[in-house]
């Protein structure tokens, strides 16, 4: 890892304080978390998902009606990678942040379920999970796991049990809306946050990107780690624009610094 800048030396360091004297923070992450761990995102001008095709062609509830066999054989690819990557340090540090008291909620935009891989609990999944599958017929709700391996390693598409219909992951599709209940969580959150870290999203999708600006009209401070600019990046307490697998971590480190803890490796 080169040498950070000392701009960002000292943006660390803000971070670290402002972060030390919350008491109910919130972590808002996106597909920008998950890309060190081998995760695509979907909005890069050359690697994102939609580069390579049109997302209302495959990943719409339309499209799935009038041809899941397509979104299963797009899918596949994604959900292999999906299904075996490994938390990356930014995911470690947000469980840390988590354990050390100073982040109680993490709503995520990814369905990688990573978050939990790295320990982290109170995860709100707002655009779905690959955890569960709900039947297009009868609506059987069941666990993905039994069919995850034939669905992997020969293409199988997952089949009710109950009617036979085609089993759908319940990741949310365009045209579908998100899951109630962790979306209503989800809102609570920011509404009651001290502070929101933005991490890995750009904010550019709706209505998720309403909620760091909730937070800071409600006095939360706002921390945003995130290649690209976002709309709050001049709203925002501090901004880092750079890779939050290595920002995050160091933010960490500086805490336990000024709590005078020994750094502990973030493997």
């Amino acid at each position: 890892m080169p040498p950070l800048s000392v701009s960002t030396q000292r943006s660390i360091q803000s971070a670290a304080d402002i972060i030390r004297k919350s008491k109910r923070g919130v972590v808002l992450s996106g597909a920008g978390i998950s890309t060190p761990s081998g995760i695509p995102d979907f909005r890069s001008p050359q690697s994102g998902l939609w580069s390579k095709v049109e997302p209302l062609e495959v990943a719409s509830a339309l499209a799935f009606r009038y041809d899941p066999f397509r979104f299963f054989e797009w899918l596949r690819p994604l959900a292999t990678r999906i299904l075996t990557a490994e938390p990356n340090p930014a995911h470690l540090a947000v469980s840390q942040l988590q354990q050390m008291g100073f982040v109680q909620t993490v709503v995520t935009q990814n369905i990688d379920g990573l978050h939990q891989k790295a320990g982290t609990k109170n995860v709100l999944e707002v655009h779905g999970t690959f955890q569960t599958m709900t039947c297009i017929d009868c609506y059987n709700k069941v666990s993905s796991k039994p069919y995850i391996r034939p669905y992997l390693e020969q293409g199988t598409i997952p089949r009710c049990s109950h009617c036979g219909g085609i089993l759908k992951p319940d990741v949310i599709l365009f045209g579908e809306q998100m899951p109630h209940q962790p979306w209503l969580k989800a809102q609570k959150a920011s509404l009651h946050c001290d502070l929101m870290i933005v991490a890995g999203s750009s904010l550019e999708v709706l209505p998720v990107a309403r909620l760091p600006m909730q937070a800071i009209e409600r006095g939360a401070h706002l921390i945003i780690i995130n290649h690209t600019p976002t709309y709050l990046d001049v709203r925002a307490d501090v901004v880092f624009s750079e890779d939050v697998a290595i920002i995050l971590p160091q933010i960490v480190a500086q805490i336990r610094y000024q709590l005078k803890e020994t750094p502990k490796p973030l493997g």
